[in-house]
C-alpha cells in the first residue's frame, strides 16, 4: 500500500525518437523531449502527442528510439522551481507561470496538478507543462515563494500540552484539560 501510493506521482522522462527512415532521408532527424508522466506508457504517448504538433510526424510513421527516466541529483534539499505553463479552461487557453518550493521537480509538478485543480477547475488532461526550471533565491518573482528564504524564518508553537516526565505524574484518567498555553 505505501509503495504504491509512493509511486503515485509524476516522474521525469526523457523521450528520443525519429519518423521512420523513407527514400530520400536515410537518417531522419532525432527529436528529444523532457516530459513528466506517471509511467512510459504515458511518456511515450504524450511524445507523439507534442511532435505531432511541432513537426509532421505521427506514431505510426515515426519509432521511439529511447525512454529513460531523470532523477534528481540532489533530492534532499529544498529548491525552488519554476513553472511555465499552458491550460485550456472553460473559456478557451492561458498561458501562466507558477513557482513552488520543493525538493524535486517531479513534487513541484505534482504540487502544480493540485493547484490548478483547486484554484483553477483545470484537469490533468487539460495542464500542459512548458517548462519547469530550479531557480535562485534572487530570481524569484512570487510573494508566496519569497517569504520562505529568510534565515531568522520560524514556525512558534502556540499551542503544546506539557508532557508528563515522571511515571508517578501520569494518569489513565485526567481530572481536567491540559493547559496548551505557555507563557
Amino acid at each position: 500500500q505505501g509503495e504504491k501510493e509512493a509511486n503515485m506521482g509524476m516522474h521525469t522522462y526523457e523521450v528520443i525518437g525519429r519518423g521512420q527512415p523513407k527514400f530520400g532521408a536515410t537518417k531522419p532527424q532525432l527529436y528529444r523531449m523532457r516530459l513528466f508522466a506517471p509511467n512510459e506508457v504515458v511518456a511515450k504517448s504524450r511524445f507523439w502527442y507534442f511532435l505531432s504538433q511541432i513537426q509532421k510526424v505521427k506514431k505510426t510513421s515515426g519509432e521511439v528510439i529511447s525512454v529513460q527516466e531523470i532523477f534528481e541529483k540532489k533530492p534532499n534539499t529544498i529548491k525552488n522551481y519554476g513553472i511555465f505553463l499552458r491550460y485550456d479552461s472553460r473559456s478557451g487557453t492561458h498561458n501562466m507561470y507558477k513557482e513552488f518550493r520543493d525538493t524535486t521537480v517531479n513534487g513541484a509538478i505534482d504540487q502544480l496538478y493540485l493547484d490548478m485543480a483547486g484554484r483553477h477547475r483545470a484537469r490533468k488532461r487539460s495542464v500542459y507543462v512548458i517548462k519547469a526550471e530550479a531557480l535562485k533565491p534572487a530570481d524569484c518573482k512570487r510573494t508566496n515563494t519569497k517569504m520562505f528564504h529568510d534565515d531568522k524564518l520560524k514556525f512558534p508553537l502556540p499551542h503544546a500540552a506539557q508532557k508528563h516526565t515522571h511515571r508517578r505524574h501520569k494518569s489513565l484518567y485526567a481530572f481536567r484539560r491540559p493547559a496548551t498555553i505557555t507563557n
